[in-house]
């Protein structure tokens, strides 16, 4: 309650001219087309940490991201922050993410964090599984800190994977069983750059099954998304 009430009536966010300008530089970038070939351009893909599960009250302590440039898993291109906490998570969530209460008092300012992030991301795609987590906390804290909307498109490989592999859609519905499917390596599970790294493996999985089906850009692999999400919620 204490860390809803302090985002509810925190002042509006103060940037300096410097971080404003980063932020209209951002803002500025040209966005992708729909018809981006899978097997080209820069996709990438986001994992988070938070406080909790709690979409209302929880808050995001790190971001892990990693791109796929040209199909393949750019490991030079990754990315990965702590968000400087005013309080530290409780001790049984820090056990699930490994990031310390010192680590989380010691993190970025959440405004140079975010500026960090967003210059990382460009104008590339966002790819993640299960979107809505990692969207809502994002955009929350882009929202607390830098205030203003991010509106991003993203890619849910939650539906995806389902989407094109039907015979596994009620065995197949976490991270850990589409991971374990195809024999993903993940060194630690719950930190936000190795659970980034796995889930872009199962993105490279997925773009090679969908052009097995003759989709071959992103506009293709998107629709699919969202007819599959349409499926389950009328059914």
């Amino acid at each position: 309650m204490r860390r809803l009430l302090q985002r509810w009536f925190a002042p509006a966010p103060r940037l300096s001219a410097q971080q404003k300008a980063r932020l209209a530089g951002w803002r500025a970038l040209p966005a992708a087309g729909d018809g981006d070939d899978l097997q080209h351009g820069r996709y990438v893909v986001v994992d988070v940490e938070t406080t909790g599960l709690n979409l209302i009250t929880d808050t995001l302590i790190s971001i892990g991201a990693v791109a796929v440039v040209d199909g393949r898993i750019a490991l030079g291109d990754s990315f990965s922050v702590v968000l400087q906490q005013q309080q530290s998570s409780a001790k049984e969530n820090i056990l699930v993410h490994g990031i310390s209460s010192t680590a989380q008092r010691d993190g970025v300012d959440p405004v140079e964090a975010l500026l960090a992030f967003l210059e990382y991301l460009g104008p590339s795609r966002l790819v993640a599984f299960h979107v809505a987590f990692d969207e809502t906390m994002i955009r929350r804290a882009v929202r607390q800190y830098l205030g203003f909307s991010f509106r991003h498109e993203w890619l849910d490989l939650a539906y995806v994977m389902p989407a094109l592999n039907r015979p596994l859609m009620e065995s197949h519905r976490t991270l850990d069983d589409w991971i374990g499917r195809f024999g993903i390596r993940i060194e630690a599970r719950h930190n936000a750059l190795a659970d980034a790294l796995a889930t872009a493996q199962l993105f490279q999985v997925a773009a090679a099954q969908a052009r097995k089906k003759n989709i071959n850009d992103f506009g293709g692999l998107y629709g699919l998304e969202k007819s599959h999400r349409w499926l389950r919620d009328v059914s």
